[in-house]
This record gives structure tokens, C-alpha cells and sequence, in this order.
């Protein structure tokens, strides 16, 4: 059975990162994943209370972690003491509210102080007094600015987990040990300033991500017995009567029964115009209200509406991660170790192959340990994936993992369903085209009369089209495998295929799909037949190769002619034409056989097979139950318009990994490099740790505010 655990007091990437694979190592859990964006973590056991058992897991690993049933944890929520105890990150410096944040502060505030002044005595007197002065003051600096720090290195230490804040603890004590009083508080408070600077970006970014969550309303206001009441959202039925006040949001799908608005549905879609709804309108869960006051018949349960489907489907992201996200998590438990032992050989091999003393040496080698730490990465990679994805949903672009979002980035062929994908998959007269004098009017109004007992799509359309008052026939009738007839003045009139012409095809409707129209034998009028078009489709495509995707392809189990046809409106796409559900999927492996990543956007119930088959299958909007489940992206505006934006964004994400993992370990390698030949001090180490971490946040953080 699946279970679904609340994780609080853990918000950094790597402590989560130990815990989750901790737990998958654990006999009886599958399929552990921690989101760390909602502190979720999800797994399967055939057990059911395992609340004990997982925080026990975690107090072996990170203490102040508080375990507890995700249901209880609110939406709305915002636990604003959050701190990571954590041993790899010393994340204890998260933005705090009340006493204990103050105190922390003050202290901090009192640290640089204390520091600065015994700089400045350092500087301007070597005297005795002066000497023991500088070292108290340093003391007091360094303790106040990291006593919890040095804790928790301490009990690390003894625990033998090697992490940074036992290299920060180690890097102190020795310096100390040194005699390097003034530089053991600034190393100290360097470190202090940076981490409080850190997870204040980490904690903005991860409140942005989470503010996804306040789309769905937990409560309804029911009316039963014309009078009203809030209860839980999840205890509404099916064709229950809810109010919907102005500026609410709306908690379950329904029709609306009563009242008119205009509702904001940016937060599902991504599209900033209002929807005008009114009576027997559908709208979805999760759609802010505007003035107007609406009363709904609910369509869905709280579990299968709108807005819990986009928040499962983002929530369920961290289970799929990006290849980079798994190399970084196997990176960082193999790179401290490494550079532990470097920075061992670097203290003991020098000064006992006679090139200078041990004190010269453990410095240098306390500065490649304090520079070494990969907090940078760990915390910058997770991060941005979740930024990634929290930026497409925005665009209305539900992306359901790293990986996928990899694909998106890295896919050089884009293929298409035609109908509801390229096209709107709704019947149109697109032309009119008019013989022997009649006009384009009374073309339109005799099809229309002709076909007005047809319940057939192609019927349904002319009479769509046709805006002229009703004529009256006679004698209407069925024509088999032809259309219809009726009589008209005292003379036949037929709508329907070329069957039932008695000449050949006018040259102008050759290779179209029409509707002709035959009075008294003669050929009238003709209606050229179309699946419109998507408004949107001819731009998106242009985008595209402007995005150099090198190829563009449309599959269809649609006839020939009209996949030409689609295929002229649009232009530079090829297509395939006539397709089974296998065929398309066989269409999908050759390409793939070619080298090529590919994305599929589709649709359809058939299209599940192929979605599944690509590196990134896209389903449009959230109809097809199928689609969605199969797919590896939604795209929740039912439109084409965001395709290019989430390849754009899911680029620039990858991008940003790769920048942020280039930079780190170029500014770590050159602090180690100087510091092997004494040219870094500790602080440039502290920089090299604490201020790059800072730096590759923050840089992370940029995707939170790609709007489209």
C-alpha cells in the first residue's frame, strides 16, 4: 500500500537525500521518494503505521526531523520554523521568527563585532595584553557565531560522518591551535553570514514553489436544505449544490446551475485572459472567481478534480528524477571521502618529505577541506529541477519529473496527433464555392435546409455555418451512401458526396473534402469540409524550427487527402497518413532508431501506446483520462501556445545545472590548487564553500520568475 509522510524541519537537499536513499535501503519500503519542495515523502510497504519506524530512520540520520501523516499537514501552511539540522549543510540559519530567531541574530550581529575588534587590535598592536585580548575576543566571536555549528560537528565527529560541519569544526579548533585567533572568528563568522544568506534563498525559492499548493481549496460551502455550510472538500459528493463566492477559489469541478462571473484560470492554465462562465458552464477546481456569485453542481469527487490531479501530477514529479540529479547524489558520496584523504596526504606527505613544517601543511590542508564541501551542487541541482518544474506548471505545462523535463530539453523531433492536436478536432465549412448562378447565400441555406434531419458531423456543420432564415422542403429522404435529399419548388435537391454527381469533379475540388449540392440535376454549389485548424499550430511550428528542432512530423489514422490538406495549411511538417495505433508506435521507433529524442503531443485514448513509447509524451489539456496517465506532460491549456515556452524553460533549467556544477567545482578546484601551493587563506575556502553555494542559489532561483 502507498503511504505518504510529512518530513518537517528538513529543507536541505542533500540531508534529504540521504535520508530517502536510507530509507529505500530499508527492507519492506519501494518506490521512496522525498519531494523536497513539499517535504512529502511517498513509498510503498505492506505494513500500515510506519510513523515510528521512519522517524526512527531519520533520528539516525538528522536530528530535529518530525515525522507525521502528510494529511495532516495543510495547503495553507506555512511553517515558519523550518530548520535544517543538518550534518552535510549546517543549515541551522533558515530565516527564523520569535525568540529564537532574535537570539540567533543578536548573537551573529555580536559575533562581527567582536570580530572586528580584535582585528583591529591584531593590526595595530603585538603586545602581550594585546595578543590575549585578540584571543578572547576571537573566542567570543567564534562561539557566538557558531556554537550550534560546532555541536553538531562534535556529534558528527563521533558518529564518523565526515560532513562539512565537522570540516568547519576541524578547520577552527586547528586554527586555533595555530594561533590563528582572528582568522578562526572570521572563517567562523564568514561561514555564519553565508549560511544565513543561503537559506534565505533556499527558503524564498521553496515558498515559491510551494505556493503551486494554495490552487485547491480544502474546504466547500455546501447548500442543503436552502441553507449553508462549510465542510471539507473531500467529503462533497458527486452532483452536490456549492456555493462560490466572489474572490474564492473554486474547490471541485461542476457545472454552474446559477449566476455568472468571469473566472481566473492562469493558475491551471497559464492563460491570463478571464473565462466568461454563466449557466451550464463547466469549470474547474482550482479557478479563482471574480465578482460574480456562482452556484455549482459538482462533477467530481475532491480526489479527481482539476486541481488535485495538477497538484498529484507536480507533487509526483520528485519521483522521477533527471539523470543529473542521480549523478550529483552519487557524486557527493564519493567526492568527501576523496578529498578527506587528499587533504590528509597534503597534511602528512609535504613536511615529511622534508618541504616544510606540519603546522604550514595542516593549514593548507584545512583550507582544501573547509573549500572541498559540494554543498553548492547539492542544494543548486534539486532545486532547480523543482524551480523547472513549478515554472512550466505556471505556464500551464505539468511536467511529471526531471527526466522528463531532460527530454523536453534535449528532444530533436517533435511529433503530432493531427485531430484535437494540430487541429481543433471540430468539423468546419471552410469554402463555399458556387455554379450556375446561385450565390454563396443560397447555397449555404438550401445545404442547410437539406441536411436539417441529419444528426451527422458534417451536417451538423453546414447547419452551423449557415446563417440565413430556415427554408422548408418536402419529401426528405435518406440517399444511401450519397447524403440526403429533399424536393425544393417542385424540383429535387440532393446534398452529399461525388456520387452524386453526373460529371466529373470541378477542377477547383480536386484532392478537397466537399459536400456538393445538386438542384434539378444541375451542380449549384460545393462545401469544402475541413478540421479547423488550431490558430495557434502554424506559429508554434514555425517556433519550433526556430528552435532548431530538426524535425516536424504529423501522424494520422485520418485519410490521405485530408492529411494533405492539414499538412498545406501548416507547411514545413511532413506526415503519415491512414495509421492504426501501431503503426504510429512503429513511426516513433524508427525515428528513435535514428538518434533521435522524441516528443509526441497527442491527445486521444489511441495515442496513449505512443505517448508511453517517447522520451517525453505530451497530452493536451486534461480530457483523456488515458492520455494523461500515459503521458509524460500535460498540457493543462488544451493548446499548442506553451509547447515552445516549456522547451525554452526546460533548456534554460538544464543549462543552469550545468553552469552551476561547472562554476562550483571550478572555483573548488582552484582554492585546493592555490591552496596546495600556500597562495588561499581560510577564508577564500569559506568562500569557495559557503559564499559559491550562495551564488548558485540564487542564480538557481532565477527560473521562479519565468513568467512565458
Amino acid at each position: 500500500m502507498k503511504h505518504e509522510l510529512l518530513l518537517e524541519n528538513l529543507n536541505c537537499a542533500h540531508c534529504a537525500s540521504k535520508i530517502e536513499t536510507k530509507i529505500s535501503e530499508t527492507e519492506g519500503f519501494e518506490k521512496v521518494s522525498f519531494n523536497f519542495a513539499t517535504k512529502k515523502l511517498s513509498f510503498e510497504h505492506n505494513s500500515e503505521n510506519l510513523v515510528v519506524q521512519v522517524q526512527s530512520i531519520c533520528d539516525s540520520i538528522e536530528d530535529g526531523v518530525k515525522v507525521k501523516p502528510y494529511k495532516e499537514h495543510s495547503h495553507h501552511e506555512h511553517e515558519h520554523h523550518e530548520h535544517c539540522h543538518g550534518d552535510c549543510c549546517g543549515h541551522d540559519h533558515e530565516h527564523e521568527h520569535g525568540e529564537s530567531g532574535k537570539v540567533k541574530n543578536i548573537l551573529l550581529i555580536s559575533s562581527i563585532a567582536l570580530g572586528a575588534a580584535a582585528l583591529v587590535l591584531h593590526i595595530l598592536s603585538d603586545s602581550t595584553a594585546a595578543h590575549w585580548t585578540v584571543f578572547a575576543l576571537s573566542l567570543a566571536a567564534t562561539l557566538a557565531a557558531g556554537y550550534d555549528v560546532f555541536l553538531k560537528g562534535l556529534k558528527n565527529a563521533f558518529r564518523l560522518r565526515i560532513e562539512e560541519t565537522v570540516l568547519i569544526t576541524i578547520a577552527v579548533i586547528a586554527a586555533f591551535c595555530l594561533g590563528e585567533y582572528v582568522e578562526a572568528a572570521m572563517v567562523t563568522i564568514l561561514f555564519s553570514i553565508g549560511e544565513f544568506i543561503e537559506d534565505l534563498a533556499v527558503g524564498k525559492s521553496r515558498r515559491d514553489i510551494e505556493k503551486l499548493s494554495k490552487i485547491r481549496p480544502d474546504t466547500a460551502t455546501l447548500i442543503e436544505n436552502g441553507s449553508e455550510k462549510t465542510v471539507p472538500a473531500d467529503s462533497v459528493e458527486i452532483g452536490s449544490t456549492i456555493l462560490i463566492k466572489p474572490h474564492e477559489r473554486i474547490p471541485l469541478d461542476g457545472v454552474v446551475i446559477k449566476g455568472s462571473s468571469l473566472l481566473d484560470v492562469s493558475a491551471l492554465t497559464g492563460e491570463s485572459l478571464p473565462q466568461s462562465v454563466s449557466e451550464g458552464s463547466k469549470v474547474l477546481s482550482g479557478s479563482m472567481n471574480g465578482e460574480g456569485l456562482l452556484t455549482l453542481k459538482t462533477t467530481k469527487e475532491f480526489g479527481d478534480s482539476t486541481a488535485t490531479r495538477i497538484l498529484r501530477l507536480v507533487e509526483d514529479a520528485a519521483a522521477q528524477k533527471g539523470q543529473r540529479e542521480k549523478l550529483i547524489t552519487r557524486f557527493a558520496n564519493i567526492y568527501t571521502p576523496i578529498v578527506v584523504g587528499l587533504a590528509f596526504l597534503i597534511a602528512l606527505l609535504p613536511p615529511l618529505l622534508g618541504f616544510g613544517s606540519f603546522s604550514r601543511w595542516i593549514y593548507r590542508a584545512l583550507v582544501v577541506l573547509v573549500a572541498s564541501c559540494p554543498c553548492a551542487i547539492v542544494i543548486s541541482v534539486p532545486l532547480a529541477y523543482f524551480a523547472g518544474i513549478g515554472a512550466a506548471s505556471r505556464m500551464g505545462v505539468l511536467i511529471k519529473g526531471g527526466k522528463y523535463l531532460e527530454a523536453l530539453a534535449k528532444a530533436d523531433a517533435f511529433v503530432f496527433d493531427k485531430t484535437g492536436t494540430l487541429t481543433t478536432g471540430k468539423i468546419t465549412v471552410s469554402n463555399v464555392y458556387t455554379y450556375n448562378g446561385f450565390s454563396e447565400k443560397e447555397v449555404l441555406s438550401l445545404a442547410a435546409a437539406c441536411e436539417k434531419y441529419s444528426s451527422h458531423p458534417i451536417a451538423m456543420a453546414i447547419k452551423e455555418k449557415n446563417s440565413q432564415d430556415e427554408l422548408t422542403l418536402n419529401n426528405y429522404r435518406e440517399v444511401a451512401g450519397c447524403g440526403t435529399s429533399a424536393v425544393y419548388n417542385g424540383k429535387q435537391i440532393a446534398c452529399g458526396n461525388s456520387k452524386l454527381l453526373n460529371q466529373s469533379v470541378p477542377e477547383e475540388l480536386k484532392d478537397k473534402n466537399a459536400v456538393y449540392l445538386i438542384y434539378g440535376g444541375q451542380l449549384i454549389g460545393a462545401l469544402e469540409i475541413s478540421d479547423a485548424l488550431r490558430a495557434e499550430a502554424k506559429d508554434v511550428l514555425s517556433q519550433l524550427g526556430k528552435l532548431r528542432i530538426s524535425r516536424r512530423l504529423m501522424l494520422t489514422g485520418d485519410a490521405q487527402q485530408n492529411a494533405a490538406q492539414t499538412q498545406k495549411q501548416l507547411g514545413n511538417i511532413e506526415y503519415r497518413a491512414e495509421l492504426m495505433p501501431q503503426d504510429k508506435l512503429d513511426e516513433i521507433t524508427k525515428i528513435q532508431e535514428d538518434g533521435s529524442t522524441v516528443c509526441f503531443v497527442g491527445d486521444g485514448i489511441n495515442d496513449a501506446p505512443v505517448l508511453s513509447k517517447s522520451e517525453c509524451g505530451i497530452a493536451m489539456g486534461l480530457g483523456s483520462e488515458a492520455a494523461i496517465e500515459a503521458a509524460d506532460a500535460v498540457l493543462s491549456s488544451g493548446d499548442l501556445t506553451a509547447l515552445p515556452k516549456a522547451i525554452r524553460l526546460a533548456r534554460k533549467t538544464i543549462n543552469t545545472i550545468r553552469t552551476n556544477i561547472i562554476f562550483a567545482l571550478a572555483v573548488k578546484a582552484a582554492v585546493i590548487v592555490l591552496a596546495f601551493f600556500g597562495m588561499a587563506q581560510m577564508w577564500m575556502s569559506v568562500l569557495a564553500d559557503t559564499g559559491v553555494c550562495v551564488v548558485c542559489v540564487l542564480y538557481t532561483a532565477r527560473l521562479l520568475r519565468i513568467k512565458g
